[in-house]
């Protein structure tokens, strides 16, 4: 195998080697570096990289420290964004409130899901609609981009369908119509061949992102399943669902690997982390549970909450988890002991949704109370609340880059804002 070129993945840190085989093929190898921060010593990563991939000749290690010196670069330079402000006036396309909102890779265009049955595309740079996806005859409940493509959209309606759409120029490819329930989670594998659709008729189901067909049905759980996600390699799917329970299926063979099964209440979120041998659950009975994928077992429970944990995420590198509880708090744990690091106190209402920014410094957490805030990951302290909202924010999201925030509430209306 020849090396040809260098690529860098700045969230998480990253090197993807793209090289020739013998046979004229090209293919790609990734070097994670989730590890790598603004204090990490250059030296000694490009030593590791050179002594564990035989792709990296002696004279490619100048390229490889330079690669790598820029990854630094911008992980200090984008620990910079601390302060937002919103960027023109709230955002009303819609005339129901907001059920979800995305971005695109890129983050020049976001999209928002609502009740008035339609889904909307933004411009992020402008602020102005660039098309409204109409077609459901119910409320459009669960949305998403084919990131890192970002031109394609999926959207899910209470109308027991989804629907695929042209992100550039509006057009529906396909109509996904064979589920029986309401569809309340949607989501593209990370090579946007596949779409899966979860829905209170309590399946999954896979869809040709080229064809528009039904691939495979996955059928086990006992509640509506609200809750999907892709490993890197598109050849496992969790599952999270009302039933208490999380599965993992086998994407080649359509069969049900493990399921998961220790809460005492409703799942209502899931996560993988980054490297997909981890699984983080939360439920109404309080806790968060981390699940090995390989094994099926419950690795530690965390605990603290006083009410439900509504909301669940890992940070880039998979060494920090958030929740979101209705205890008006988020609590921040280190995922290798499950010791809780610091509770992040100040919201007046349920917090609905939690995310940490692509550098993994901050936590945006969205509630009920019609504010966002961001934290701090390691101290718990807030460094600012975004308000203006007049409802209850329902969701929330960081660019890929850290420096653009968007908010979706039941005021009917979204809001920019970008780091000053």
């Amino acid at each position: 195998m020849k090396l040809k070129k260098f690529l860098l993945r700045y969230y998480p840190p990253g090197i993807i080697l793209e090289f020739q085989r013998s046979n004229g093929e090209v293919g790609q190898k990734t070097i994670d570096l989730l590890d790598l921060d603004e204090d990490s010593d250059v030296d000694t990563v490009v030593q590791q990289i050179a002594a564990h991939e035989p792709l990296i000749a002696p004279k490619k290690i100048p390229t490889v420290r330079k690669v790598v010196e820029k990854l630094k670069a911008r992980i200090s330079q984008e620990n910079e964004h601390n302060n937002f402000a919103q960027f023109g006036p709230a955002l009303t396309a819609h005339d129901l409130p907001l059920t979800n909102c995305a971005f695109n890779k890129n983050g020049d265009r976001f999209i928002t899901g609502s009740y008035d049955r339609t889904c909307t595309v933004w411009d992020t740079h402008t602020g102005k609609a660039v098309h409204t996806l109409r077609g459901h005859i119910n409320v459009v409940y669960a949305i998403a981009f084919n990131n890192p493509y970002g031109d394609k959209i999926v959207t899910g309606s209470f109308d027991k369908t989804a629907r695929l759409w042209d992100a550039n120029t509006g057009d529906c490819l396909y109509i996904f119509n064979s589920h029986e329930g309401e569809i309340v989670y949607v989501q593209f594998n990370p090579q946007s061949t596949m779409v899966a659709t979860g829905s209170m008729d309590k399946t999954a189901k896979i869809h040709d992102v080229e064809t528009g067909k039904e691939l495979m049905s996955l059928i086990g759980h006992t509640g509506e399943v609200i809750s999907l996600n892709f490993n890197n390699d598109s050849n496992l799917l969790v599952s999270g669902s009302f039933d208490f329970t999380s599965k993992l299926w086998d994407i080649r063979s359509s069969k049900c690997v493990h399921t998961f099964i220790g809460h005492g209440g409703e799942v209502s979120a899931t996560h993988l982390n980054f490297q997909g041998d981890t699984l983080i659950s939360g439920s109404i009975d309080k806790t968060c549970k981390m699940w090995d994928l390989k094994t099926g077992k419950c690795i530690r429970t965390l605990r603290g909450h006083d009410d439900e944990v509504l909301d669940v995420a890992y940070n880039p590198s998979g060494s920090l988890i958030a929740t979101a509880s209705a205890d008006h708090t988020a609590k921040i744990y280190n995922a290798m002991t499950g010791q809780c690091i610091t509770t992040c106190e100040g919201h007046d209402a349920e917090l609905t949704k939690v995310s940490f920014n692509p550098q993994g410094s901050m936590i945006l957490t969205a509630s009920a109370d019609n504010t966002c805030r961001l934290w701090d990951v390691y101290n718990g302290s807030c460094i600012q609340e975004l308000e203006g909202h007049k409802e209850e924010v329902f969701s929330c999201s960081f660019n890929y880059t850290g420096d653009t925030i968007i908010s979706g509430s039941k005021d009917n209306t979204c809001r920019i804002w970008k780091s000053t």
